[in-house]
């Protein structure tokens, strides 16, 4: 299992060394970025202007500022933890604990879609109904949480899609590092040894000793009796 184990789901050799650059220019090192930025305007919006007088400005709904800043800062911590998986993911010596890793991020990354598309739309729906505050307050912050809600949803996706590109790349070369080689069976058995057939069948076979020349002797020779 460790042949392809070096370079396997989509990183460098185990134990590579973490170089910054190289890292946080890599694509979904990038998208996993947008996410955290994304996640700190959503909530930062409605922690910021959100509230007047303990009363939500998304139609005086209190469950819908707290849902959206919820979101927000899951989001947020997911992004950090992530990134920092990101960060140690060349350390990481075990091919089962990388696998893990990068199905852990698929299925974060795939909860946080459901999540942010049930954000945007309560979000819009709260704010449909909403009066509009005095004097304009707080407007910008609730149109842009909505707006950074809907613009999650497809960078969070693109999360799935790296994740499960690291995923097959993985499997694929974990699957060529174990897999069947030459005609007899598994990795390292060597292959099957076919017996010898026709002549050399026959040339291979020999009688047992002293019965092959009893039959030859001349008559009236007394042979020793077989114990």
């Amino acid at each position: 299992m460790n042949g392809g184990v070096g370079s396997a789901y989509g990183s460098g050799k185990a134990g590579s060394g973490n170089d910054p650059i190289s890292i946080l220019t890599k694509p979904h090192v990038i998208i996993r970025l947008l996410c955290w930025v994304f996640s700190i305007v959503v909530f930062g919006c409605i922690g910021s202007e959100g509230w007047i007088r303990d009363k939500c400005l998304y139609n005086n709904d209190t469950h819908a500022c707290n849902f959206g800043t919820g979101i927000g800062v899951i989001a947020f911590l997911g992004s950090v933890g992530l990134l920092v998986t990101d960060v140690m993911f060349n350390n990481i010596s075990s091919i089962k604990v990388r696998r893990r890793t990068v199905i852990a991020d698929m299925a974060f990354s795939a909860a946080m879609v459901f999540m942010w598309f049930v954000t945007f739309c309560y979000l819009s729906d709260a704010w449909r109904k909403s009066p509009m505050p005095r004097h304009g307050y707080g407007v910008n912050n609730m149109r842009g949480a909505i707006a950074f809600s809907f613009f999650s949803i497809p960078v969070w996706a693109a999360c799935i899609f790296f994740a499960y590109q690291r995923y097959k790349q993985g499997a694929d070369t974990a699957f060529m590092s174990t897999g069947y080689e030459g005609e007899g069976g598994m990795p390292g058995e060597a292959p099957y040894t076919s017996y010898p057939d026709g002549p050399e069948m026959n040339d291979a076979y020999q009688e047992p000793p002293f019965s092959g020349g009893q039959k030859d002797m001349a008559p009236g020779f007394n042979q020793q009796p077989a114990y």
